[in-house]
């Protein structure tokens, strides 16, 4: 085992149980025991973002059994009244984590004594732990076929007979198999295909991209360049660090905690599922692919550089829409409705630069330097910045109409 998995087993473990909120004391377990697992796991924000929010939807299921004030997701759990909520949260979240990340079982279960004993007296907890772990076993029922991230990859190379090219298949290619939260399907919110070649707007982002994307830019600044480093990490873990600032700050109730979670981290898995979607469906070229051969576009306003490489590495999946600004739609969207659209997250770090914080004004401020760091770290182009921005946007919205809405 490395030292970093040590370390987030270590986090999960020990940090104490400092609110009475147990909506995100469990964030923050299931966000570093989700950084300890496998790479399948810790290395794809869909996977990351499904086992949260199945988590927090089992909470805010289980909450609202035993004190109503939501429409819940799964039917079929009965109301609880007397139950003590927080034990029903305390429940609902173990016994998520524990079926969805089996190889740190004695973690999570250590975690789950810790809550337990410093419950309050409050309510019937027995009858919370057992509303809770129902709620976990309909939502991990009506889960389970949404296909393993660990399955078959059946991606089918572009080629001729006998023609190379790179070997390495690129990543969640599979999206057809996987079943949003509150999506119709995948496609439902498909974007129109991304610039002709010919096209001013298609020159207007080569030329930008080329410019300020490159690894020896001289346009880009010092803190522009630490930027999109620092932008390399993967979407859910600092949506989720936000939110729990914000929560911290704001105090809301219980429930509301619950679904403002729950939301955040469904629109995130909906969102990814969806750009994914359109990234296949329209197999749109890179930025070093596009560069290294802007001599074939059709465009005069675009020349090739033959050595052009961009200053971080390149995702292996298509280009158009941006998933980054996808997912940040969507976060945004949630989070501004829950917290208001000032609401400034406070500060957010990356462990792969040490000492390096970020601070923020606002959601959308956040959000912004994230668009921007695509560019500048020379993966993507600006229109596709833009829409994916606004599919995530859609998503978010979309989620927050439809999922977890007030009961009459």
């Amino acid at each position: 085992m490395n030292v970093r998995r040590l370390l987030v087993l270590a986090a999960l473990i020990a940090s104490p149980f400092a609110r009475a909120d147990a909506v995100v004391d469990w964030n923050r377990r299931a966000n570093a025991a989700l950084a300890a697992e496998k790479p399948a796991i810790s290395g794809s924000p869909t996977a990351m973002a499904r086992t949260l929010a199945i988590m927090h939807l089992a909470m805010l299921d289980a909450i609202d059994a035993c004190t109503p004030k939501y429409r819940p997701y799964v039917s079929g759990l009965p109301r609880a009244p007397g139950a003590a909520p927080e034990a029903a949260a305390h429940a609902a979240a173990h016994a998520v984590l524990a079926a969805l990340l089996p190889t740190q079982r004695k973690a999570i279960d250590d975690a789950y004594a810790a809550a337990r004993a410093g419950l309050a007296d409050s309510g019937d907890q027995a009858a919370g732990i057992a509303i809770g772990e129902q709620a976990a076993r309909l939502l991990l029922a009506r889960r389970e076929d949404d296909g393993t991230f660990d399955g078959t990859d059946a991606y089918r190379p572009f080629t001729q007979p006998g023609t190379y090219v790179p070997t390495g298949l690129p990543a969640v290619s599979n999206v057809a198999v996987r079943k949003p939260f509150a999506l119709r399907s995948v496609a439902q919110f498909r974007p129109a295909p991304p610039p002709a070649l010919a096209s001013a707007l298609w020159a207007r982002d080569y030329n930008e991209t080329h410019a300020w994307g490159g690894a020896d830019s001289r346009l880009r600044s010092a803190w522009q360049t630490e930027t999109a480093r620092f932008w390399q990490q993967l979407g859910p873990p600092p949506w989720n660090e936000a939110a729990r600032r914000l929560a911290d700050s704001a105090h809301l109730p219980l429930a509301d905690d619950a679904r403002a979670f729950a939301l955040l981290n469904v629109a995130m898995f909906d969102a990814y599922l969806a750009v994914f979607d359109a990234k296949y469906h329209y197999n749109f070229w890179r930025p070093i692919t596009a560069i290294r051969n802007g001599d074939r576009d059709g465009n005069g306003a675009t020349e090739r550089d033959a050595t052009w490489r961009p200053l971080i590495d390149t995702p292996p999946h298509p280009e158009y829409p941006c998933a980054h600004c996808a997912a940040d739609g969507a976060a945004a969207a949630v989070l501004a409705s829950v917290f208001g659209d000032g609401a400034a997250p406070p500060r957010i770090t990356y462990a792969a630069m040490p000492g390096v914080t970020r601070e923020y004004a606002g959601i959308r401020q956040m959000q912004q330097e994230i668009f921007a760091a695509r560019i500048w770290g020379g993966v993507h182009f600006r229109n596709s910045n833009e829409v994916g921005e606004t599919l995530g946007t859609r998503i978010g919205e979309h989620v927050l109409e439809t999922t977890a809405t007030a009961q009459p």
